[in-house]
This record gives structure tokens, C-alpha cells and sequence, in this order.
């Protein structure tokens, strides 16, 4: 039986035994187990049904711990470290010996990144060694930004706690950089934009489509996907003009002035267009959206710039078209 709770203690204490944990970040709750367990990390592979080949990022308690866990370290790596960490920025490094292969598939490189959750950071100072949590919900479906996320997709599974850290304040995933000959490359777009990544570094090198050999967590064509069919329209009116016998919810933000047709449901993801609170809403509003029978949800690109870009990302792989 999983119980929850904000006991950091108690969290430690099945860490320290080899039990999974989930745990809440500022992005979105993650599944987490000590790296050096591996009986522990199969279990997380085990609980999300998540391929081996897709490696598993590391959770630190401080940029110090940096040269610790990478070698080789890029001169613009530590910058990104310096400027952004505790936040949502990974970065995927040369490992050093004190990365156990188990966790990176295999690869000579790892995802390394420090959380800025409050209540994460403490339990990481608890802890003797770092967490590996990739996020908490079957491979492929929505991220969980709650605990209630967790409850749905976890009951009766063997998870021994969840740490109760409230809602997740970007409720994005962390952006994923690595480098090549010293230079950034995303991989994953994510809570960190574009815009505030290339103010610190310069231009950056956006590499972020699916492949079949997986570089980094969140490649996948599909992922981060509803239950409830998702797909894109270029005009929500004529869309839901064409399809009057399906029962459609509809994603959207800011103010809509046109009269919405009574066998469609409106999901505004931010009155105000603000596209921090639709990153925030995103999620929780998809696992709102399954847990009422829908036919379909619909939605329109948002515009390709700062966090519009990722939430763009999200809408098109859990659509997988």
C-alpha cells in the first residue's frame, strides 16, 4: 500500500532500503531510486513498463557535486550549471566512474541535473547518494504534475511512497542539453526556453527529433500522450462544425469570443495567454480531460517562441503525428 506524505525521513529511509520513491520536482513528479541500487533502478523500469534504451537522469544536491559525477566538462556546461542550476536544465555529459552503466543504457554519457524543488533538495541532503528519476507515469502517457497523477497511475503497484510536494511549478519537463566539441546542443526541449538558454551561451544547436537510437530521455515520437485521441486543427470552428456527433474537448487560452457548441467542452489552459500557466496546466489539464470519456481533444499551435515552442513539442508527441 503506497502512502504519501511530506515526511523526508520516511522518504529516505525506503530510498535507503532499495524502494522506489516518487518524488516531486519543479518541473513534474518524477519516480526515483538510489542510483547504486540496481535492483532498485530496475524497479522504476519495471513500474513505468520503460525500454531499457532510454537512460535515466540523475538528481544532485548542488552544482559542487558536478565534477564529482562528469569528466571532460565543457567550458559552456559549467556556465549553464553556474546560471541555471538548482533548475530545469539537464545536462548530458561524459560520465565519470561513479556513474554505474545501469543508468545510462549503456552509453559513456549521462543526464546530470540539481532540482530546485524545496522539498527535494533536503531529502537529497538526507541522502549519501543521488537519485535517479526519470518521470512518474507509464512510459509514453502524460506527466504526472500531482500526487493525485501518482494515486491513478500507481495504486496497487509496488511503489513504497510518495512524497508530497504540492503542484509542480513549471510542470514541463527539465530542457536537455549535451555538446559537441564544447558546443550546446538541445535535445529535448523543455521548461528552460530557447531564448533564456542562448542569452547565457550564444546560439545554440537544436536537435530535438525522435530517432532510433535515443540519446537522451523524451526523443520518442510518442510520448507524454492522454488516453483520449489528441490532434491538431487549423480552425477549432470549422473542425467542430464538421463533427457534430463526437463529444470534444477543446484545448485553448486566452479569451474566446465565439459562442462554443453545446457538445463541446472548453479547456482554457490561461485567460490570459500567459504561456508560463499554460506549461503549468498543460498536464493536469490532459489527465482532467481523461478521466471524462471525451471523443477527442483539439487544439492550435500556440506561437513558436519561448515556452510556445515546448508546449508546441509536448502537443505533437502526445498527438504522435
Amino acid at each position: 500500500m503506497m502512502r504519501i506524505g511530506n515526511d523526508i525521513e520516511e522518504a529516505a529511509y525506503w530510498l535507503r532500503k532499495g524502494e522506489v520513491v516518487a518524488i516531486p520536482t519543479e518541473t513534474v513528479y518524477g519516480l526515483a531510486a538510489n542510483i547504486y541500487n540496481e535492483k532498485a533502478v530496475e524497479k522504476i523500469y519495471t513500474l513505468k513498463n520503460r525500454p531499457k534504451n532510454n537512460p535515466l537522469i540523475v538528481h544532485l544536491k548542488s552544482d559542487k557535486e558536478l565534477s564529482k559525477y562528469a569528466v571532460n566538462i565543457p567550458v559552456k556546461a559549467k556556465i549553464l550549471a553556474q546560471t541555471f542550476w538548482p533548475g530545469p536544465l539537464t545536462l548530458v555529459l561524459e560520465k565519470s566512474a561513479q556513474i554505474p552503466s545501469h543508468i545510462t543504457s549503456g552509453k559513456d554519457t549521462v543526464g546530470l541535473r540539481v532540482p530546485a524543488k524545496k522539498i527535494l533538495l533536503e531529502l537529497l541532503h538526507e541522502l549519501d547518494f543521488p537519485l535517479a528519476a526519470p518521470s512518474a507515469n507509464p512510459s509514453n502517457r502524460t506527466s504526472a504534475t500531482s500526487t493525485d497523477h501518482i494515486i491513478e497511475y500507481f495504486k496497487g503497484k509496488p511503489l513504497a511512497y510518495a512524497l508530497e510536494g504540492g503542484a509542480c511549478e513549471k510542470g514541463l519537463e527539465s530542457t536537455i542539453i549535451g555538446f559537441d566539441k564544447g558546443e550546446p546542443v538541445i535535445y529535448r526541449l523543455g521548461a528552460l526556453s530557447i531564448e533564456l538558454i542562448e542569452k547565457v551561451v550564444g546560439k545554440v544547436t537544436v536537435f530535438n527529433k525522435a530517432t532510433e537510437i535515443i540519446l537522451v530521455p523524451g526523443m520518442f515520437s510518442k510520448h507524454y500522450a492522454p488516453k483520449t485521441k489528441l490532434l491538431p486543427v487549423e480552425d477549432w470552428k470549422d473542425y467542430c462544425k464538421n463533427n457534430p456527433n463526437k463529444k470534444i474537448a477543446l484545448l485553448t487560452s486566452g479569451t474566446l469570443l465565439e459562442t462554443i457548441p453545446n457538445y463541446v467542452s472548453l479547456f482554457n489552459l490561461s485567460v490570459t495567454h500567459d504561456l508560463d500557466e499554460v506549461a503549468r496546466n498543460l498536464y493536469k489539464t490532459l489527465f482532467e480531460i481523461d478521466q471524462l470519456e471525451f471523443d477527442e481533444i483539439i487544439f492550435q499551435y500556440f506561437p513558436e517562441n519561448q515556452l510556445g515552442t515546448t508546449i508546441n513539442d509536448r502537443l505533437t508527441r502526445a498527438s504522435n503525428i
